[in-house]
Parts: C-alpha cells; structure tokens; sequence
C-alpha cells in the first residue's frame, strides 16, 4: 500500500478528530463573526488548500450571503500593494503552515484590525500562531506529496465554519455524518481500481463540474497531474460550452462529477454535446439518470440533493481514481517528479 493509499483511507477518523478538536474555536470565531459587521470575506491560499478556499467561498456566499474574495499575494508581496481588509474576515489556508505569501496576507490583515483565521496541520507553524483563531486539521503527519486527507479536513472545516455561521442546524446535522459517508467511498475501492484500468493510456483528460462541486473538479485535475503526469484541466461547466469545447473529439477522456443537487438540470446540454461527438464519459454521481447517461460510472452515496455533501465523496472518489490509476501506469504518487511536499511560494 502506497502511503498516498494509506493517508486516503484514514480520512473517516481523521475528520471525526477535526471536527472533535476544532469546536470550541468555531463556536468562538462565528460568536465573533455574528458581533461584528462583517463586510467581505478574503481567502489566501495555494493549490489544494486554495481549492478547499474555493469551496468554502460558494458556502459562505450560499449560506451566510458575505462575499467572498479569493486573494491575489503577489499584489502584496511582488508589488508591494497595501489592501483594505477593515471589517473583514480573512482566512489564510496552508497544509503546512508556512506559505510565507499567505503568511504576509494574514500579517497586512491583522495590523489592519480584520478578523484572522488560519487553517493548517502544522501546530506552532507560522501561519497557526499569526492569527486570531487558528482551526487545526489535527489529521496526523501527511507523508506523501498529493495533499489527500489534510485536503478533506480543510473542506470539512470550511463547511462547518459556514453552516455555524448562518445558524444552519439542519446542515451542521449532516456534516456530522460525513466520516460513515466518505467511509462507503472508501468501500468500493476495488470498483474505482477497476474503473482505473480502463484508462491506462490516459495523457490528458477534462474535468467538468458546476456551483459548488467545482473545485472538487480543480482538484480532481491537479490529482492526476502531480501523480500520473496526465494533462488535465478542470473547468465549470457553463464555461466549457465556450472556446475549450473545441479540443474535443471522439474519444476524449472527460470525468464528470455532478450530483442530484441545484446544477443536475444544466447539465444535460453538455452530456448531450459531448456524447454527439463521441466522448468518452466517466460520470460520477448519485444519482441513477445521470449514472446512465456516462460511458462508463461510478455511484456516490446519496448525497440527499445536497451539493456540499457530495463534495466529500466526489473529493475522496478523485484522490482513489489517481492513486489506483498510479499502479497501472507505473507512477509512484508518493513521490512524483520534480515536486517536494512543501512548497514555499512569495
């Protein structure tokens, strides 16, 4: 078992340690947030964790009706600008904590009196001690160089902070069956490890999704580039109708991830689009007409018309698809080429 494999299925209890450890924090951090006249709502982050970033900005501006910005850090650390972040929350999200651009996002913050968050798995690690409440993923040392269960962690903590913030109980009920509901995911394994072989001459493929399952398409992308070299690319669906539908052509890998929820309408035009020109369609769904219109599928479990739910078992369903695609290739996903585990970026 590669150590990718191995952190990938510790995520059920990893999530249930998360959400036990970081509480008391998220009560407080939304207490405060109630109190105050929050006017907009900044991310900083990179790669995977600016990916969960995403996610909590369509929970955030669904739930709570904040903006929600996703931050540029060369603006502040290339050209030296100097943003207003008065009455703002602003979270910096890094896996180990010492992202030195996130990490002068927050400080600029800080010294302009906005309410700081830090997401990270690192304790005493920069970015956990800079800011005001800091939300540990407490999901043990992640050993391999794809982001995996610290990538659940912080999609979890991004739900929970959203769903307490807008006083969602009915929500916050369904997050806590998130760990039995990743874990059925995790259960047909050998399903995805077959489905894996089926795409053992993949060297390039899109990633479609819409709304809130969308950055779960970004890192599905970046999963199978970091670990099997494959040029992927993700994009919303509502923008793929336009100049990128133009690369397809019969036989063209597509992994679709859409579920039962608000965006399963829209996406019948571009399934019929792409069926006509002969695509190849990897469909992952939970729900049964969708799961019918792919060449090939995969079932989540019932996500209950609930977006934000199915994100965790599309999440898990993209880090399994990559590691097993990994073993017929011939990949080592714990240790791809050219890439270290921590990348520290200006």
């Amino acid at each position: 078992m590669t150590l990718m494999q191995k952190e990938i299925f510790e995520q059920p209890r990893a999530l249930t340690e998360c959400l036990d450890y970081n509480h008391k924090t998220l009560l407080d951090l939304t207490q405060r947030l109630k109190k105050e006249s929050i006017c907009n709502v900044v991310v900083a982050a990179r790669g995977t964790s600016d990916h969960a970033g995403i996610y909590g900005k369509y929970l955030i501006e669904s739930l709570v009706g904040t903006p929600v910005g996703l931050s540029a850090a060369s603006v502040v650390t290339l050209y030296g600008g100097k943003v207003n972040y008065k009455n703002m929350l602003v979270i910096g999200i890094s896996q180990s904590g010492k992202a030195a651009d996130v990490l002068e996002i927050m400080k600029q913050a800080k010294q302009q009196g906005a309410i700081t968050c830090t997401i990270t798995n690192t304790l005493g690690s920069p970015l956990a001690d800079c800011a005001d409440f800091h939300l540990y993923c407490n999901v043990g040392l992640e050993s391999s160089v794809a982001a995996t269960k610290t990538f659940g962690a912080q999609l979890y903590l991004m739900a929970q902070l959203a769903c307490m913030w807008a006083e969602r109980d009915d929500l916050l009920k369904e997050l806590e069956g998130v760990p039995a509901y990743i874990q059925q995911v995790l259960d047909k394994n050998d399903e995805i490890a077959h489905l894996a072989q089926r795409y053992r001459f993949m060297d390039d493929c899109f990633i479609l999704s819409r709304g809130i399952n969308y950055p779960v398409a970004l890192e599905s992308a970046l999963k199978v580039q970091e670990t099997n070299y494959v040029r992927a690319k993700a994009y919303p669906i509502s923008d793929f109708h336009h100049g990128p539908f133009a690369m397809v052509e019969e036989g063209t890998p597509i992994l679709f991830y859409m579920s039962d929820g608000p965006a399963k309408d829209d996406s019948y035009e571009m399934i019929r689009k792409l069926q006509d020109v002969g695509a190849d369609i990897l469909m992952v769904s939970d729900d049964e007409s969708l799961l019918k219109e792919g060449s090939v599928g995969f079932q989540i479990p019932c996500a209950k018309k609930l977006d934000m739910l199915a994100t965790f078992g599309f999440a898990v369903f993209a880090q399994l698809f990559a590691c097993n695609l990994t073993a017929v290739k011939g990949r080592n996903p714990d240790a791809p080429r050219g890439l270290k585990k921590v990348t520290v970026t200006k």
